[in-house]
C-alpha cells in the first residue's frame, strides 16, 4: 500500500517556518517513515507529481503570480494546512497593508517598475478554503507534529488555544507589566512559543496571533495603562500578526488611536 503524500510549499516568507520543519530530528525520521515526503524542495530536489494528501504552504499571498498558484496548490490538495504568522495573517510583510506600497517601492528601489506585488500582503484564508492553520513565527514544530499526525488518523488536531498569559503563570514566569510597566499582548496570544519573550524581561508581540476567546478590548485596556510612549500599544498590535482580524479591528478603535498623540495614559 503506498503512503500518503506530503507537500510543503513556500510563498512570500523567510523559510523559518520551514526550518522549524527540518529541525525536528528524530520526529523527522519518524515522519518519513509515516508519509512519502513527494514535495519539499528545501528538504529534497526529487518531488512526485500531485495531487497531495497533505499541503502544508508556508508564507503570504504578495504577488500575482502567488494569487494563481495558491489556488492551484489548494486544487492538487485533499488538506491544506497554512503555517506560520505569514500564511495566517500576512506576517512582517503585511506592515505594507498599512502604508502606500509604491511608497515603500520608491524608497528602497532603483527600479521599481521590475516589481510585480500585490498592494496588500495576506493570508492564505482570503484566496482559498484552508483546512487548518498553525499559528507562530516561526511554528511550533511540535503542534506540527499533532496536525500531520491526526489527518492521517483522520481526526482533529488536539492544539492548545489558551493564551500566553496562562503560560507564564505556570512557569512561574514574573508579568512584565505588573512588574516592570511593559506593554505585554500576552494576555491575548494563543500559546505555543513558550513564552519564550515574557521570560526575558520582554513583552509579547503576538507571533502566535490573538487566542481564540481572548478579550481583545480588556487586554487593550491594560497595556493603555502602562503605554511608555505615543502609539506603542498599536505598534504591537500591527507587528508580527497584523493583520489577523482580532488584532487588526482592535489597532483601529479609539481605545488604541487616541493614545498615538498623548503617549498613553500614564
Amino acid at each position: 500500500m503506498s503512503k500518503p503524500t506530503l507537500a510543503v510549499y513556500k510563498f512570500s516568507s523567510c523559510d523559518g517556518c520551514q526550518l522549524s520543519l527540518l529541525n525536528l530530528e528524530d520526529e523527522l525520521l519518524d515522519l518519513a517513515g509515516a508519509v512519502e515526503i513527494a514535495y519539499f524542495l528545501e528538504a529534497r530536489r526529487r518531488t512526485l507529481p500531485a495531487p497531495y494528501d497533505i499541503a502544508l504552504v508556508e508564507g503570504s499571498v504578495s504577488t500575482p503570480h502567488e494569487v494563481e498558484r495558491i489556488k492551484e496548490i489548494r486544487s492538487q490538495a485533499k488538506n491544506l494546512v497554512a503555517i506560520g504568522a505569514c500564511a495566517t495573517s500576512g506576517g512582517i510583510q503585511a506592515l505594507r497593508n498599512f502604508t502606500n506600497l509604491d511608497d515603500l517601492a520608491m524608497a528602497v528601489y532603483e527600479h521599481p517598475e521590475y516589481l510585480h506585488a500585490l498592494p496588500t500582503s495576506t493570508p492564505l484564508s482570503e484566496h482559498v478554503r484552508v483546512d487548518y492553520e498553525l499559528w507562530g513565527c516561526p511554528i511550533n514544530k511540535y503542534q506540527a507534529v499533532e496536525v500531520i499526525q491526526a489527518l492521517l488518523q483522520k481526526r482533529r488536531p488536539n492544539l492548545p488555544t489558551h493564551s500566553i498569559c496562562l503560560d507564564c503563570k505556570r512557569q512561574g514566569v514574573v508579568c512584565v507589566m505588573a512588574a516592570y510597566g511593559i506593554p505585554c499582548l500576552g494576555p491575548g496570544t494563543r500559546t505555543g512559543c513558550g513564552v519564550l519573550c515574557p521570560s526575558n524581561g520582554r513583552g509579547c508581540y503576538g507571533c502566535f496571533g490573538p487566542a481564540p476567546s481572548a478579550d481583545m478590548k480588556s487586554v487593550v485596556r491594560s497595556m493603555n495603562f502602562v503605554e511608555r510612549y505615543p502609539a506603542e500599544v498599536r505598534g504591537l498590535l500591527t507587528h508580527i500578526s497584523n493583520y489577523a482580524p482580532a488584532f487588526h479591528q482592535i489597532a483601529e478603535t479609539p481605545e488604541v488611536t487616541r493614545n498615538q498623540a498623548r503617549g498613553g495614559q500614564k
